[in-house]
């Protein structure tokens, strides 16, 4: 592992280092989640129709990334794309809390032409979102 890899800490924490994930890893990651979410959003509405279907799917949604992010910091797409969230100071979970409100704000980054998301492109050196910002956390690869 490279000084620039992400590793586990013998706390269980994750090493920051100078590296962030990419735009693209990051957009792989959660176009993955979307497939998967979609999917069970589109059987939800086939079995319930469209409303009680599309509702039951935005509280998945939610509960979705509110408990990958909280506990584990990966989602299914993260975790495929060797990438994680953790908290920008100590590089441990951002728990549950600060992961429904990296949600949350996840919202207003899409409202404005997807700005909140695009945000990491120019923002040096952490590429922090929006939503990263709300939730003081980063993006990190994990080298595997």
């Amino acid at each position: 592992m490279s000084s620039l890899d992400a590793g586990t800490s013998t706390e269980g924490t994750i090493a920051l280092t100078s590296e962030r994930a990419g735009f693209w890893r990051r957009f792989a990651a959660f176009f993955v989640d979307a497939v998967l979410l979609g999917v069970v959003s589109g059987i939800l509405r086939l079995i319930l129709g469209s409303d009680a279907g599309g509702g039951i799917g935005f509280l998945i949604d939610i509960a979705y990334f509110t408990y990958f992010h909280g506990s584990t910091g990966q989602t299914p797409g993260d975790a495929a794309l060797s990438i994680r969230i953790v908290d920008l100071n100590g590089g441990g979970s951002i728990g549950y809390g600060r992961a429904f409100v990296r949600w949350l704000v996840s919202l207003i980054s899409a409202l404005v032409f997807l700005l909140g998301y695009l945000w990491m492109l120019w923002d040096r050196p952490e590429r922090q979102t929006w939503h990263d910002k709300a939730a003081n956390c980063v993006v990190v690869p994990t080298g595997g």
